[in-house]
């Protein structure tokens, strides 16, 4: 079958180590969105940065972020899908935060707050929806989207004392930096992403899904064509049969040709 979707990670996919897009990869994408393929960024990320690449790629569905917890119409602001932590897990797991001094973010749709004298551990956690707050008890009194707890001793804080609780635990480690997400069971990207697909009456054999991280995998295997980054985790790669070339070597644009654009253009010339 061909492509009719192509679903696209973003930090070691379809961005390169200092968070650009490639021309190469900017290029396929265009080229894919010119045969009608739609494409959708699917990313751990809050609202902002997926939504200003999806308006410079000219890219129209909703972007799937925060892990799949939260899928959002960039064009009118509206709110898709929102699958938070429940309260009566995140309210224990805050409090236990703040009076341990682990360093922790908490995401509420598209506003993020940090106690103040945690530092932006990285870019994405600076810009002007960061808030920091004298205690967590000041934020609104919601279901947050996720928590994130940062640095190898916040991890194994969740590791040690919350991993009974009926929540997502993502661990991933980006060089030396150990951090964890904390979703709703029901917040992944293989659901928000099949949940796209069915509003648009695609069928998950005619999806492209490109990532590297462990949190891509469910969402690589659903997918017809499931393709891993060269850059990925080893234990990644071997989860997926199908591999690109890496984030620095333009893997995205290599999988788009190889997977959408090549077949496209062999049915026009047949």
């Amino acid at each position: 079958m061909s492509v009719d979707l192509i679903a696209l990670d973003l930090d070691g996919t379809l961005l390169d180590p200092l968070e650009q897009v490639s021309e190469a990869n900017r290029t396929a994408i265009a080229a894919a969105l010119s045969l009608g393929v739609r494409v959708v960024l699917v990313t751990g990320r809050g609202v902002e940065a997926p939504a200003e690449i999806a308006r410079n790629l000219a890219i129209v569905l909703p972007v799937i972020c925060c892990h799949g917890a939260l899928t959002k119409d960039v064009q009118t602001g509206r709110t898709i899908g929102h699958i938070p932590v429940p309260l009566v897990h995140a309210k224990p797991m805050l409090e236990y935060a703040e009076r341990n001094g682990i360093d922790v973010a908490v995401y509420v749709e598209e506003h993020f707050y940090r106690l103040g004298g945690v530092p932006p551990y990285m870019s994405d956690m600076q810009g002007p929806e960061w808030n920091e707050v004298a205690s967590f008890r000041d934020l609104p009194h919601v279901a947050p989207t996720f928590l994130r707890f940062l640095g190898q001793a916040a991890a194994e804080t969740v590791r040690t004392n919350f991993a009974r609780l009926p929540l997502h635990f993502k661990f991933e480690t980006w060089g030396t930096f150990e951090e964890c997400a904390v979703t709703s069971r029901d917040a992944t990207k293989r659901h928000a992403l099949e949940n796209l697909c069915d509003t648009y009456g695609i069928v998950r054999e005619r999806v492209l899904a490109v990532g590297d991280s462990r949190n891509d995998v469910p969402m690589l295997r659903w997918a017809g064509i499931g393709v891993a980054m060269a850059n990925a985790e080893p234990d990644v790669q071997r989860a997926i049969s199908r591999v690109t070339a890496s984030n620095t070597e333009d893997g995205v644009a290599r999988a788009i040709e190889r997977y959408v654009l090549d077949p496209r253009l062999h049915e026009r010339t047949a």
